[in-house]
């Protein structure tokens, strides 16, 4: 716990947590009733055979102690970290899961702990100094959640170590960010060197070269303003793994809002460095059993390797979660690269806690984020016609791309052509006879039950392909490769039509 917390200069603070979250263990009501549960003094005895014996509470004792140790804040502090090591950061009031409630009910678990043969030393430690980021009433949560990340996956770890030991050595089987570093260059510099000498080439370039200068710059907040078809996927790796070898950074973390797209950029990654360099942990992965290893299952729980690919939700949540599983990861945030895909998308609903959230990792707990879009957000601070603030959004950004508006302009690909009467609307059915007379056509429509009327009003021929949220990822995954070898054999010369009808999904 105290090694966790040394990462945001609160190793003491780690110690002393780890030190008492157990205290109550001692007491001879916790000692008979993990005896009797375990079967320890029972011959062929089983946990299952006791899976309906009360539950003997453990947690609050350490709680009550620390705020015996150190009065006031401090001891408080830590007694909501000790309290909810096993059960989540509880709320001050509210019932009888709340600290409040806990700690006026503490006295007889304390006493008892305290009568048990504890050794002298661990009921003693020194109240240490008090962190800048605690010192801050906007960012002393976010460091009780990191502490709270430290204790708890030091407990996670502990446990797993003793109950079954055989894990312990998958753990941490994950290629080092200096061999990834070096892989990654090593590939690039060949894809370089051999891609044909095209505009859009010499401009995938040139961002990838501002992305490895910038990579020397600062720890912060940048933005990466880059067209779609620009290689902002490659380039903004490039980055990361450049600012983590200068800097001294210890993960990667790609965070993406669409699981549909994971997958695609998960692959393009492990396409570079390799299949088990690579952790994907998100609600919709279909795992493959050949694939996935005990490694990668141990490392989700704590987001103990060098690059995750992740969501969104995953991310943002596990900064406001109050369960132990939730965040438990959260310590190994802390002096990471984290690249925001797709940064648009940020809920615009949510635009205030996870901008303060992110400029606190940012200036107290060693994060370098990248907002990296065709289309950049607005984070920044924003006030009303009083000059009254709205939200305090990010300071800072520095922008990587020097002319992100040219860039665009070199860029450009696509002409838009509105109805001549945007008032009248297009029948599914004259949208299907269009289709059908186009060689090669992608329609987005909005909702899934549209793109399946769509599908169903064209010829049953092979030609014409259905993408949805309806689909699972395995499903979805077949057929992008199914679509790209047709698109890579149109440009070949096949005459094959291609019509596609999609939901937003395909977006990205």
């Amino acid at each position: 716990s105290a090694s966790f917390a040394e990462k945001c200069q609160s190793q003491e603070w780690g110690f002393a947590a780890g030190l008492w979250h157990d205290l109550g263990k001692y007491r001879p009501g916790f000692q008979a009733y993990i005896r009797d549960a375990s079967g320890f003094e029972r011959e062929n005895a089983h946990v299952e055979q006791n899976k309906h014996s009360p539950r003997v509470t453990h947690s609050t004792a350490g709680a009550a102690h620390a705020i015996n140790q150190w009065p006031s804040i401090p001891g408080y502090v830590l007694a909501y970290l000790i309290s909810g090591h096993h059960a989540g950061l509880p709320d001050w009031s509210g019932g009888r899961g709340s600290l409040e409630h806990r700690l006026a009910e503490a006295a007889k678990e304390y006493q008892q702990s305290l009568a048990a043969r504890v050794p002298k030393h661990l009921l003693t430690a020194e109240q240490p100094a008090v962190p800048e980021a605690a010192r801050s009433l906007k960012s002393i949560a976010l460091w009780m959640r990191i502490l709270f990340s430290s204790l708890v996956d030091a407990d996670f770890l502990d446990t797993e170590s003793y109950m079954t030991p055989e894990k312990v050595g998958k753990r941490g089987q994950y290629p080092r960010l200096d061999e990834l570093h070096g892989l990654f260059f090593e590939k690039m510099n060949v894809l370089q060197q051999n891609a044909e000498q095209k505009p859009l080439n010499v401009i995938r370039k040139s961002i990838f070269d501002a992305c490895y200068r910038a990579a020397y710059e600062a720890p912060g907040i940048y933005s990466l303003t880059v067209p779609t078809g620009g290689g902002k996927t490659l380039a903004s790796l490039g980055f990361a793994l450049e600012h983590a070898k200068r800097h001294g950074k210890s993960r990667i973390i790609y965070a993406i809002p669409f699981t549909s797209i994971i997958e695609q950029n998960a692959d393009v990654f492990r396409k570079f460095l390799g299949d088990d360099a690579v952790l994907e942990h998100h609600s919709s992965l279909d795992v493959d059993q050949r694939a996935e290893n005990a490694s990668s299952r141990l490392a989700t729980e704590n987001w103990d390797a060098p690059l995750i690919v992740t969501t969104n939700v995953q991310l943002f949540e596990s900064l406001f979660a109050s369960r132990t599983s939730r965040c438990r990861k959260l310590h190994n945030l802390v002096n990471s690269v984290i690249i925001l895909d797709e940064a648009q998308q940020i809920p615009r609903d949510f635009h205030a806690p996870i901008t303060q959230a992110m400029q606190q990792m940012s200036d107290h707990f060693g994060v370098t984020w990248v907002l990296c879009t065709a289309t950049q957000p607005e984070l920044g601070q924003q006030t009303d016609s009083f000059d009254r603030t709205l939200l305090e959004g990010l300071t800072s950004v520095r922008e990587i791309i020097s002319d992100p508006s040219s860039l665009a302009k070199n860029l450009k690909r696509v002409e838009i052509e509105l109805p001549q009467n945007v008032d009248q609307p297009t029948t599914w059915k004259s949208l299907a006879e269009q289709i059908v007379n186009e060689a090669c056509a992608l329609i987005i429509v909005n909702k899934r039950q549209d793109a399946k009327t769509v599908f169903e009003l064209l010829p049953d021929d092979g030609d014409a392909y259905h993408l949805s949220a309806n689909m699972c990822a395995e499903h979805r995954s077949a057929t992008l490769k199914d679509i790209r070898q047709k698109l890579i054999a149109r440009r070949n010369g096949d005459t094959t039509p291609l019509r596609v009808i999609s939901t937003q999904l395909i977006e990205a």
